[in-house]
């Protein structure tokens, strides 16, 4: 289950682990939709350039040509880049915001459609008045797109120094043996998944027994689905052991 306060959402596993993850503010998602339109606004320029042959041909076919793409790049720029950048445009990531999925489930790409075709509601009359009210009235800053696709806009976390040492218990970090699967590790697990992995190693000894061997079960599982490593790198873990390995290779200081 999970909730809100005033600035962030809070979400609890059925095992009592509670995570609070900081919500974006109307005003910050309004800066990043400016820098994305001025982003949008450069691709369609180009395009338009390109187009203008059309207009040797028939004004009229450039003229369409030029609208078709205008609908295509302003629908398809969010949609690409937050399914293929896990929720981050390129206004998102210069202001470290990122879109998820409002019960901390992983982004589905029908998620990302949803919140992108409703996009142009939330922009009416003009400057995103719609969605920027719809932000205030909701407790956690959702547009109406992000209302019916299940989804809210979250802040990063500035980095943070974490003494590792506690948490590996003297054993060697078997993933360290493949650097190229390490560096694939960090580039598909996303910031809310680290941390919860993080959390759950920070807060085991708080757990039921049992309730901390199903939680890093079910943590191991889902961090085993983005990237397989070697049965020589993963045999005789434990979950829990899997997962130390996993926080080592993501928050560990590269040299």
């Amino acid at each position: 289950m999970n909730g809100t306060d005033r600035n962030s959402l809070v979400i609890r596993t059925p095992e009592g682990i509670t995570f609070s993850i900081p919500l974006a503010g109307p005003v910050t998602r309004f800066f990043a939709w400016v820098i994305d339109m001025a982003c949008i606004s450069v691709l369609i320029s180009g395009l338009s350039s390109a187009l203008m042959a059309l207009g040797l041909l028939s004004m009229d076919i450039a003229s369409a040509a030029t609208v078709v793409a205008y609908f295509i790049i302003s629908i398809g720029y969010g949609m690409f880049l937050e399914w293929r950048f896990r929720g981050q445009t390129i206004g998102k990531r210069l202001l470290k915001l990122r879109v998820m999925d409002e019960q901390g489930f992983r982004l589905q790409f029908s998620q990302v459609g949803i919140r992108n075709l409703l996009r142009f509601v939330d922009t009416l009359p003009v400057f995103y008045l719609i969605g920027g009210v719809a932000c205030l009235l909701s407790r956690r800053g959702q547009r109406l797109g992000d209302y019916a696709a299940n989804t809210v806009v979250v802040r990063g976390r500035p980095p943070v120094n974490l003494d590792l040492e506690d948490l590996k218990e003297g054993k060697y970090n078997s993933f360290r043996d493949y650097p190229f699967l390490e560096a694939r590790l960090r580039h598909r697990a996303s910031p809310e998944e680290s941390g919860v992995a993080l959390q759950a190693l920070m807060r085991r000894g708080e757990l039921d027994p049992l309730a901390r061997v199903e939680l890093f079960r079910d943590i191991a599982a889902h961090f085993k689905s983005l990237v397989a490593f070697p049965e020589e790198a993963t045999f005789g873990l434990t979950d829990e052991q899997y997962i130390r390995n996993v926080v080592d290779s993501v928050f560990r200081e590269r040299q």
